[in-house]
C-alpha cells in the first residue's frame, strides 16, 4: 500500500493504521517522489507496483492562503491526484 502524504496528518494516522496490518507499505518523500511530476510520478510507480494508494498528499496553506489563492491551491492538488491516478 502506497501511502502518498504520509507525514501530514491524515496520512500519518493511516500509517499508523496500517502498522496492523499484514501489509507492505511504501511512503516517499518529496524529495524522492515530487507529485507534480507526472514523469517521475509514473517512473516511481512502474518501478514499485503498489497493489493500492491512498491519496492523503494535498497542497495547503491555512485558511488565509487557501482563501486568497482557492484556485492555485486547487489546480495543484489536481495535478498531483491525477498523477497518481
Amino acid at each position: 500500500v502506497f501511502v502518498a502524504g504520509h507525514r501530514g496528518m491524515v496520512g500519518s494516522a493511516i500509517l499508523r493504521r496500517l502498522a496492523d496490518e499484514d501489509c507492505e507499505v511504501l511512503t516517499a518523500s518529496r524529495d524522492e517522489l515530487d507529485l507534480m511530476d507526472q514523469a517521475g510520478v509514473r517512473r516511481w510507480m512502474a518501478g514499485h507496483r503498489p497493489d493500492a494508494v491512498v491519496m492523503a498528499a494535498a497542497k495547503v496553506g491555512g485558511i488565509l492562503a487557501n482563501n486568497r489563492l482557492p484556485v492555485d491551491f486547487l489546480q495543484d492538488n489536481l495535478i498531483m491526484q491525477t498523477n497518481v491516478i
